[in-house]
């Protein structure tokens, strides 16, 4: 069940009809709870399971951590519950991975293993509700906050439709305190909400499906080595495709919650518009970029161990979120590759070239904006790419190198025209929304005149209902 299709609104109005009658809060947040496991069970039914399971162990081990009064007892009770949450994500995300892997290195060393044949079926959303489940019981071991006294408030919180499967990643410390009184959207709130999720779907099924997808597939699709033209189309289309995608799911997810009067985190701000590496892992997917940096960069010591541990800090963070968006190495060279951009960064800004006034003028901030979104796409091509060779063909091709005249405007001069002329526009609002300080897109949308607002909506809601093409799966599903 996505929330593109014809399902989910059927089920949506469902939920709202039963969310705001004349029943108690209780009965209203079980009814919350049973919607989340049906959304949930449309994929695949059996792995609810995995969700009971990370409901109830972090739910006991983290009132036993709480109790605890050594610390030795702390850290074993912390490390079950990393095991069991972890474990199950490695299996079922990794285990084929490391296998191969193994297959792989005793290959190289003369040994031949051949393994009985096995397949694991990758539950969705799984990297998400780990993740978030996580989030509670380390909070609880920091001292961040108590035990929560509602096991179905705890329940609710592992499993809300909304963010389910592709998040925002929500911390327990920001979603249990809205569980204690009823929820309940204004008309303001709730009118926003389903301009939000408009707005997202506008996202998913027009812009990266109808616009940026078909072009995206057409050049990534094995059939040819790419010319210089066609390898940037490309790669700038799946710039474009994978932020309409996921962003265009973060904010289904949080207009959604909204109508219920729930508050979801922002997952986006204007990362096209990024002026450095860690500008835009401040804009970029930033329920994740701040779980890692509080879970793992911190812990791991951050930038108060001096600067060469700063530095592998900084690249041992990068890596392992590359891994987590895939078992492929593929993505593990992508999660690598911002880590060498952000220690790149670090060291750039301590030359003099540094210093010059040019980069605080417009002029500058454009260029190094420029720079900044072309080695992001250098990356993108990478998480886009199937195998090592095709990402080496396409990088080749971007710097001139790679393809052959007889493959020159082997994507229609058009798709090439669509592709620049759509990036340009998505990176034009972009600034232009970062470039209003303090505002949100919230506010933005709020001072816009009511006319304006309608006409929008409108043109929005006729193209995705006109959009032709095939439905695709969010992108973020697979992670």
């Amino acid at each position: 069940m996505t929330f593109n299709s014809y399902t989910f609104f059927i089920f949506f109005v469902i939920i709202l009809g039963i969310h705001y009658s004349p029943i108690s809060w209780r009965s209203k947040k079980v009814s919350l709870l049973l919607g989340s496991y049906l959304f949930y069970a449309a994929w695949n039914p059996p792995f609810i399971v995995l969700l009971w399971i990370s409901t109830v162990v972090d739910w006991f081990l983290a009132k036993r951590i709480y109790a605890a009064q050594s610390l030795l007892y702390r850290r074993l009770f912390l490390a079950v519950s990393l095991t069991v949450n972890l474990g199950m994500l490695a299996y079922f995300k990794y285990g084929e991975f490391i296998l191969q892997n193994f297959i792989d290195i005793c290959g190289q060393i003369g040994i031949r293993y051949r393994p009985a044949h096995f397949s694991i079926v990758l539950p969705v959303g799984i990297s998400f509700y780990t993740f978030q489940t996580l989030s509670y019981t380390l909070d609880v071991y920091r001292n961040k906050m108590r035990p929560w006294r509602s096991s179905l408030d705890f329940a609710l919180f592992v499993t809300f439709f909304p963010q389910l499967v592709a998040g925002p990643i929500v911390r327990a410390v920001d979603f249990l305190p809205q569980c204690e009184t009823e929820r309940r959207a204004n008309s303001d709130q709730f009118g926003f909400g389903l301009w939000t999720v408009v707005v997202g779907l506008f996202q998913k099924v027009v812009l990266a499906d109808g616009l940026f997808a078909p072009i995206v597939e057409e050049v990534y699709s094995n059939r040819i080595t790419p010319e210089f033209f066609t390898a940037w189309a490309g790669t700038l289309a799946f710039a474009g495709q994978i932020f309409c995608d996921f962003a265009g799911y973060s904010n289904c997810a949080i207009g959604t919650a909204m109508c219920l009067g729930f508050k979801l985190p922002e997952n986006f701000r204007s990362p096209y518009a990024a002026i450095g590496f860690s500008d835009f892992w401040q804009r970029w997917h930033i329920s994740l970029s701040t779980w890692l940096r509080d879970y793992l960069y911190i812990p791991l010591g951050g930038n108060r161990r001096g600067p060469g541990r700063t530095l592998l800090n900084l690249s041992i963070t990068m890596l392992l979120g590359g891994l987590w968006h895939g078992a492929s190495w593929t993505f593990v060279v992508w999660g690598a590759l911002h880590g060498f951009y952000l220690v790149l960064e670090r060291l750039l800004v301590q030359l003099p070239i540094a210093k010059w006034s040019v980069w605080r003028r417009q002029v500058g901030r454009i260029v190094l904006m420029l720079m900044t979104f072309v080695l992001v796409c250098f990356s993108w091509v990478f998480f886009r790419a199937g195998t090592f060779a095709q990402a080496h063909d396409v990088l080749l091709a971007m710097i001139g190198l790679g393809g052959s005249s007889a493959n020159l405007f082997y994507l229609a001069k058009t798709k090439i025209a669509v592709s620049f002329i759509m990036i340009f526009l998505l990176m034009l609002a972009h600034w232009i929304l970062a470039s209003e300080k303090a505002q949100t897109f919230t506010v933005k949308v709020n001072q816009t005149p009511w006319f304006a607002r309608s006409l929008l909506l409108t043109s929005m809601l006729l193209s995705i209902i006109m959009m032709p093409g095939k439905d695709r799966a969010f992108i973020y599903f697979q992670f």
